[in-house]
């Protein structure tokens, strides 16, 4: 990150909010959502995004967690996908691995919107508005919601204390081999979403541990769901810092043949076509300044 990119970071969000509001009119008026296949930034269609996305064993399409046009994005995928009649599975870091039976029981049916939205809000703390129209659209379409996550006090435990302070039993629910081994720029992405948090060596080295501990988990699940459902694609909907390709899709290629495409939705001061490369994404969902703010 350079030191321009640096100071807009650090503005207060209410300016950094009024910049991208007056760069949105005064660069992108009447512009439309958009496609971009990163490697050599050429613009496609969905249909041949769908093309693509048939190829590969998971579709990863990320998020910050609170940008509702990115949950829109991520809709658009899985509708294009279903509705081409490809068999789906949505694979979700919201929800862990141990409530499963939850979310059989609210694809099937079995469980009413009431039950479903306190569940929910025990497992995501986020607004239910924000993931409202897939979970339904996933429940009308019988499309199996997979929980990827690992238990929240495992990675606050890592995050806490470290690696090595998680007990035989936490050891069991997580795959083997976790390390912090990463490129300089998976580190220098860390260092940064540390910002607020402890900058020592040994506070990053706790920080990293649990980032990994978070992509190793998630992967690890997806690639045993799909293991156990021949036939189904995964659509991953999990954070930008965890979708893009250094993130879980490198873990499942480590841990796995399994092949994925990967789809950013812009984010602006972090995720955009000046500084996006295909070591981070297949594909950037460029949309308006103005639906990308809301």
């Amino acid at each position: 990150m350079n030191k321009k990119t640096d100071a807009l970071y650090r503005l207060p969000a209410f300016l950094k909010s009024f910049l991208g509001l007056s760069l949105a009119l005064l660069l992108c008026a009447g512009c439309s959502s958009r496609i971009v296949k990163v490697s050599d930034m050429s613009e496609v269609k969905m249909p041949e995004l769908v093309d693509k996305m048939r190829q590969a064993d998971m579709v990863f399409v990320g998020e910050l967690h609170t940008n509702k046009w990115h949950h829109q994005v991520q809709l658009n995928v899985i509708k294009a996908l279903n509705e081409a009649g490809v068999p789906l599975s949505i694979g979700m870091e919201m929800f862990t691995t141990e409530n499963q039976d939850k979310l059989d029981k609210w694809v099937s049916g079995e469980m009413d919107i009431n039950e479903f939205i306190r569940f929910y809000y025990v497992s995501w703390r986020l607004p239910w508005p924000n993931y409202r129209d897939i979970l339904i659209y996933a429940r009308e379409n019988k499309i199996p919601v997979i929980g990827l996550n690992v238990s929240r006090k495992i990675i606050h435990q890592v995050f806490t204390k470290g690696y090595s302070s998680l007990t035989p039993e936490q050891m069991a629910e997580l795959p083997p081999g976790i390390e912090c081994k990463v490129d300089a720029e998976y580190e220098e992405f860390i260092k940064e979403a540390m910002e607020d948090h402890d900058a020592s060596p040994e506070g990053f080295k706790k920080f990293c541990e649990a980032q990994m501990v978070w992509d190793n988990a998630m992967a690890y699940n997806a690639i045993e769901y799909l293991k156990e459902n021949p036939g189904k694609k995964m659509v991953v909907i999990a954070g930008s810092g965890h979708s893009w390709r250094r993130g879980i899709p490198a873990q499942v290629s480590r841990l796995s043949g399994y092949s994925s495409v990967v789809i950013l939705p812009e984010a602006h001061y972090r995720l955009n076509l000046e500084s996006i490369t295909a070591k981070d994404t297949d594909y950037l969902w460029v949309g308006s300044l103005m639906d990308s703010m809301n």
